[in-house]
Parts: structure tokens; C-alpha cells; sequence
């Protein structure tokens, strides 16, 4: 199975209110308030967000993947334009990245290799970070 995951970039428009409709009016549009803030007439935090949200969907279907038993892999590097010309995109979406599932044919590669803990992680500030 391929699943291309995309960011909708016009999803902040679209009844922005859906995830909160449990909530009392006041607090729904307070969220309103923001998001139009954060998001209307600024594309780097509309991709950002698609992004990242992708970004944790594709987390959550590999770790799903597993649990069932399957294999997975996240993919970049692709044509995008041409995969948005066969799935017929719309304009306002973005293709962030593809999951495959399925049962591995082989092992993995070994890994390429992998920074050390010191050039990923920090303690209290990045002062601390060394290369």
C-alpha cells in the first residue's frame, strides 16, 4: 500500500471550528481569532503546519503498520509534481510525503549512519551543543 500524505493548505478556512465544536462559544472563537492570525497571508506557517502534521501522521501509521505486523517506510525524494498530476491534487494541497506498507521483500540496509547523541540533544540551552 502507498499512501501519499498531503497538506491542505486551505484547511484552516474550511469550518475551522470542527475540532472545537464541544466547546463554549466564547473559547470557539477565540480559536478562531487565532488561527486566522497565525495562518491568513503567511504561507511558511501554512506549509510548516501541513508538514507537521503529516509529519506525525506518518509516525502514527508506521507505528500502526507494525503493530499489525507490516512493514513500513517513509518516502521523499520523488516527482511530486508528477504524483500530483496522477492524483489529480488540488491546487491548494501540498504532497508532504508517502508512507509504503507491506511485508518486506528483504532486510533492510544498514543504516548510513547516525549522529551521536551530543549533536542532537541539549541540556537547558543550545550552548551546550558541540559539534
Amino acid at each position: 500500500m502507498v499512501i501519499v500524505l498531503c497538506g491542505d493548505m486551505t484547511a484552516w478556512r474550511t469550518d475551522p471550528l470542527r475540532y472545537w465544536k464541544n466547546h463554549p462559544a466564547e473559547k470557539q472563537e477565540m480559536v478562531k481569532a487565532v488561527l486566522e492570525r497565525k495562518y491568513d497571508g503567511n504561507p511558511q506557517n501554512l506549509r510548516d503546519e501541513a508538514v507537521r502534521s503529516c509529519g506525525m501522521a506518518a509516525q502514527t501509521i508506521m507505528l500502526a503498520a507494525r503493530q499489525m505486523g507490516l512493514d513500513s517506510c517513509p518516502m521523499v525524494g520523488f516527482e511530486y509534481d508528477e504524483l500530483a498530476e496522477l492524483i489529480k491534487l488540488p491546487e491548494n494541497h501540498l504532497i508532504v510525503m508517502m508512507v509504503v506498507v507491506g511485508k518486506r521483500a528483504e532486510d533492510a540496509s544498514a543504516r548510513g549512519g547516525q549522529l551521536s547523541l551530543k549533536q542532537v540533544a541539549f541540556a537547558n540551552s543550545f550552548s551546550h551543543f558541540r559539534m
